[in-house]
C-alpha cells in the first residue's frame, strides 16, 4: 500500500508556507502522493499551491482531491495540469468528480456522470496535445506533451462503473472495508465490460485519522468527516432505489439536518452532531497505532492500493511524524518483501 495526504488550504490555519513545509515533511516521511482540496470559494485556490508543492518536492506525485468539470472551463483545467506537469517533471495526477462543495456553496448542482465521462476524455486529449472538438470548435494545446493519470471520485454505481471503464484510479472517500468492497464490485464490472484488467486500476481510500488511546477525543477530531460524506449519500438516495444501495452507507443520514458549507471540514462543526460513534469508527481511522495498522491491512485486503490521509484535524505535523514512526514502516517492509 502507498500513502498520500490531502490538505484543506484554508486561512489562517493552513497558509502557503505551512503547506510547503508539510509537503516536505510528508515526502521525507515516505508519503508518495500529495493532494489538495479544490473548493475555490471556501478555501485558497489549489493551483498556485500545487505549484509551490511541485517546486518544493522531488518525487511526490501531486494533484486535486478533487476538482470537477464545471467550476472552470475544461480547457483551463487541462492547461493548468499540462503546465504543472512540465513544472513537476511529469508528477501530476488529476483527481476529479461530479462536484460537491465548490458547486453547492454557490447553489449549483454537480454535473452528471455522462458529463464527467466526457470531461475526462477531453482532458486526456488536450493534455496529450491532441486536437479535439470543443464547444463546436477545433481546439488544441499544441505545447502539451503528456496526459496525467486520472482518478475518478464517486460513490454511486454509475460513476463507479464508468471509473472502471476509463479511470487510472478510483477515489473512495471513506475507510470502511465492507463499503469499499461493494464499490470495487462496480469498478470491476465496468472494467471487464470493456476488456480491462480490474487489477490495473488503483483504488484510493481517503479519510481522516487520529492516533490516540483516548477514543472519545479521537472520534471528536474526525466526526466532521461522515457529515461531509453525508452530502454524497443524500445525493445517492435521491437518484437510486433503496434496494440498490447498502444500508451501511445510507441509514446513518436518516436523522441528518441541514448542512452548512461554511463549516465544511471543520472539527466540532455543527454539521456533525447527528453522526454516531459507530459510523465514525467505520469511516475513519481512530485509536492507538496498532488499530490503524490493523485497519489498513483490512483495507489492503479488499483492494486499496493507496491510503490518503486527510490532514485537517489539528496537530498535522505530529500526525505525519506518528505515521512515519509507527504506521508506514510496517507497510514499507511488506512492500520490500513482496518485491524481493
Amino acid at each position: 500500500m502507498q500513502f498520500g495526504f490531502t490538505i484543506k488550504p484554508d486561512m489562517p490555519d493552513m497558509p502557503p508556507e505551512r503547506i510547503v513545509a508539510l509537503a516536505r515533511q510528508a515526502e521525507a516521511a515516505g508519503f508518495e502522493y500529495g493532494w489538495t482540496f479544490d473548493s475555490h470559494v471556501l478555501w485558497l485556490e489549489p493551483y498556485p499551491l500545487l505549484t509551490l508543492m511541485a517546486t518544493n518536492t522531488k518525487n511526490m506525485r501531486l494533484g486535486t482531491c478533487v476538482t470537477n468539470p464545471a467550476v472552470r472551463d475544461l480547457t483551463v483545467t487541462a492547461s493548468l495540469f499540462a503546465t504543472l506537469n512540465l513544472i513537476s517533471g511529469g508528477r501530476m495526477q488529476l483527481g476529479i468528480g461530479r462536484g460537491d462543495s465548490s458547486r453547492r456553496v454557490m447553489g449549483k448542482k454537480p454535473v452528471s456522470s455522462a458529463q464527467l465521462e466526457d470531461a475526462v476524455k477531453t482532458f486526456r486529449e488536450l493534455t496529450a496535445g491532441r486536437q479535439v472538438e470543443y464547444e463546436g470548435r477545433s481546439t488544441r494545446l499544441a505545447w502539451a506533451t503528456s496526459s496525467p493519470p486520472v482518478w475518478i471520485a464517486g460513490y454511486g454505481p454509475k460513476v463507479l462503473d464508468m471509473a472502471g471503464r476509463i479511470a487510472d484510479g478510483v477515489i473512495l472517500q471513506f475507510a470502511d472495508p465492507d463499503l469499499i468492497a461493494w464499490c470495487c464490485g462496480f469498478v470491476k464490472k465496468g472494467a471487464e465490460s470493456v476488456g480491462r484488467d480490474p487489477n490495473g486500476i488503483k483504488i484510493m481510500a481517503a479519510a481522516p485519522v487520529w492516533v490516540s488511546d483516548d477514543l472519545e477525543v479521537a472520534r471528536q477530531r474526525v466526526r466532521w468527516f461522515p457529515a461531509l460524506v453525508s452530502n454524497h449519500v443524500v445525493d445517492l438516495i435521491s437518484r437510486y432505489p433503496p434496494e440498490e444501495l447498502p444500508p451501511a452507507l445510507t441509514s446513518y443520514v436518516s436523522n441528518r439536518g441541514s448542512y452548512d458549507y461554511q463549516q465544511h471540514c471543520e472539527v466540532d462543526s455543527d454539521n456533525s452532531k447527528f453522526v454516531s460513534d459507530e459510523v465514525v469508527d467505520r469511516f475513519s481511522l481512530v485509536g492507538p497505532a496498532e488499530a490503524h495498522r490493523e485497519k489498513l491491512r483490512r483495507l489492503a485486503s479488499v483492494g486499496v492500493t493507496q491510503f490518503n490521509l486527510y490532514l485537517m484535524c489539528g496537530e498535522e505535523e505530529a500526525t505525519l511524524e506518528t505515521y512515519r514512526k509507527e504506521i508506514l514502516p510496517a507497510f514499507q517492509e511488506q512492500s520490500t518483501t513482496l518485491r524481493s
